[in-house]
Formats: C-alpha cells, sequence, structure tokens
C-alpha cells in the first residue's frame, strides 16, 4: 500500500503557489504492538494552516520545509494491534494531509467518533474543531448574555455560522458579517441571523450603527483588518473580543508588519477586554461538546454547509480558496470513499 503526502516544499512569500507544495509517495510500514492504520477519506482545509507555513513565533511550532502540511482528517481503522481501537472504527487525526495515517493508539491527536453525533465530515467541522472552536470562543471568552448585541464575521464560515447559532439559542441578537448576496442571504434565511451584512459592497461602518442600534457586546474576531476598523467604535463599555484569527492577513508578505486586531482594539479609549484563544485549552472537554453540538444539529437547532473539493492533489488549490473566502461553509478533500 502506498501512502501519498502533501510536503511544504517551500516558505510561501503571501499566497501560497503550487511550488510551495510537493504530493509524494511512500510505502506503509507494517504497523507494530499499540499501533492503527487509518485510511482517511476527508481532509480538513483550515485558515491557521497558512500562519504554521510562516517561520515566525507563534502558539504552534511552524513547519519545516519538507513537513507534512499540518491539518486534521477523518478515517476508518483498517488495520489495528490496539487495545483501544478496532477495525472499522471511525477516528479524526490531526496528522497532517495524507492518504493514509499509521497512529500509536495514545497519540494525544487521536479521537475516536461517533457517528450518532453527526457524519464523519461533521467530526471536522460542526460538530468537530470549528464547532467547539466556535462554542469555546464564545461561551468562555466571549461569556455571553441574552439580550446582548453580538457580531461576528466570516458569518458563513465553519466557525462563524456556529457562533451565531449558538449566539440565538442564547438569546442575543446576533449580527453577521460575509462576502457577497449569497452567502448573506444564508446567514440570514437559513441560519436565522437577525441580520448579514456584506462587506463587499462598502459601506460597512454605517450598516453596522444601523444593525446595532444599541453598540456590540461580543464581537467574535475571524478576520481583522477593515472590518474590526468598523466593529471597534461601536463596542460597549463591558464589551468582550474573542480573538479566533484574522484571516485578512494571513497572505500577508510580512505578518509581523500587519496591523492585527490587537492593534486596533489597544487604540480605543476603553479597551474592551479582548484575548486570542485556542481550542486545546478545553481539550479536557471535547467530548462533552461535542455530544452538545451533536444535540443542536439534530434537533435542527444548528445548520451547516459543506465545500467538499476532490483528491488530495488539488488540496493546494482548495486552499487558497479558502483564504479568499471562495468556500462556502466548512472546506473539505475527499481523498478516498
Amino acid at each position: 500500500m502506498k501512502n501519498q503526502k502533501m510536503l511544504m516544499a517551500k516558505r510561501p512569500l503571501g499566497e501560497p503557489g503550487d511550488d510551495c507544495f510537493t504530493l509524494v509517495e511512500e510505502d506503509v510500514p507494517a504497523i507494530e504492538a499499540g499501533q492503527i492504520l487509518i485510511k482517511v477519506m476527508f481532509l480538513s482545509l483550515d485558515p491557521y494552516m497558512r500562519g504554521r507555513m510562516n517561520d515566525v513565533k507563534s502558539y504552534a511550532k511552524p513547519l519545516q520545509i519538507g513537513d507534512v502540511m499540518t491539518g486534521e482528517s477523518a478515517g476508518q481503522v483498517i488495520a489495528s494491534r490496539s487495545e483501544r481501537f478496532k477495525e472499522g472504527d471511525y477516528v479524526t487525526a490531526h496528522m497532517g494531509w495524507q492518504s493514509l495515517i499509521v497512529a500509536d493508539d495514545d497519540e494525544p491527536r487521536l479521537m475516536k467518533v461517533d457517528l450518532k453525533n453527526g457524519t464523519l465530515s461533521a467530526h471536522l467541522g460542526v460538530v468537530g474543531m470549528p464547532g467547539r472552536t466556535a462554542f469555546y470562543g464564545l461561551m468562555e471568552v466571549g461569556k455571553p448574555k441574552a439580550g446582548e448585541t453580538l457580531v461576528v464575521a466570516a458569518a458563513s464560515g465553519a466557525v462563524g455560522s456556529v457562533v451565531g447559532q449558538i449566539a440565538r439559542i442564547k438569546g442575543l441578537r446576533v449580527v453577521g458579517i460575509a462576502g457577497g448576496e449569497e452567502k448573506c442571504r444564508y446567514v440570514k434565511e437559513e441560519l436565522g441571523f437577525d441580520e448579514c451584512l456584506d462587506y463587499k459592497t462598502g459601506n460597512l461602518s454605517e450598516k453596522l450603527k444601523t444593525a446595532c442600534p444599541d453598540g456590540i457586546d461580543i464581537y467574535f474576531e475571524n478576520v481583522g483588518g477593515d472590518v474590526t476598523r468598523a466593529v471597534a467604535p461601536l463596542l460597549n463599555p463591558g464589551a468582550r473580543v474573542p480573538i479566533c484569527g484574522y484571516i485578512s492577513n494571513y497572505n500577508d508578505q510580512d505578518i509581523t508588519q500587519a496591523e492585527t486586531p490587537f492593534h486596533i482594539l489597544k487604540t480605543l479609549a476603553v479597551v474592551p477586554e479582548h484575548r486570542f484563544f485556542v481550542v486545546t485549552e478545553w481539550q479536557d472537554s471535547w467530548q462533552q461538546t461535542t455530544e452538545q453540538l451533536g444535540e443542536w444539529v439534530s434537533a435542527g437547532k444548528i445548520k451547516y454547509r459543506e465545500s467538499i473539493g476532490d483528491g488530495l492533489e488539488n488540496a493546494p488549490e482548495l486552499f487558497r480558496g479558502l483564504l479568499r473566502g471562495r468556500n462556502f461553509g466548512k472546506q473539505l478533500v475527499k481523498i478516498a470513499d
């Protein structure tokens, strides 16, 4: 059996071109005691991967040239010499862009999947890492209270769409920001946000003032840049800003020179409570959170969409599309049936 894996061939300057990636094939080693072999069915593509390609200090170590591209995938155990996992088990593994994965059964980046909580692909999206990111960012960092106003950017995306829907469940007024008429219509009509503003048609500051007459109590940050500059003046005293990421800067030639949300928020007369967070801070409760998200999905309280591309060889182009906002909902790559 041959494993296909996508390596980082060079560091990108700006948008990562095809020359930044190389697809290689290698024999799969025999598994040893305490190991499993996973056949990957879906690969998740996420904005944070772009940051890992830069050689800058961050919350996680940067990728080195020749490393497998970082990422989480979902698949099935097809061989096992483990007490913990048996053949046929479904799992997610955060072990990079590859088609077959040999994993130790005590690997912390490995998680068993219970399809009662949602489809296999949903475990890379709405009930998986993005869904959990939305949950903890909103509930633990945002500390929502019924009646408050929440604004979330990238509102049709894998994280933003769940943030807004949980906020609606919790009784908040929810205003989304998205790019394009189709995404805004989906966010308002399908997902049930109170309002969704199209940043591509300009005048975002004015539109926000109209949509948020009582100011903004929670701004869930996914985008940065002009969107943050439009939101910042409307933040109420006591506002909270969970910072999940700022995709508008990810393809900057030198992100260390970017004006980040931290810079923008610190210019305000009253600096709101804000912090960057990562989902691994709450790793001990991932299972319960996935179950809660799964309950909301099956009750129809959380809806989601997936964009699915085909083949590991097409992952770089799909990744560029994600960074440009071409995807609609969670971006996945189908690796095998």
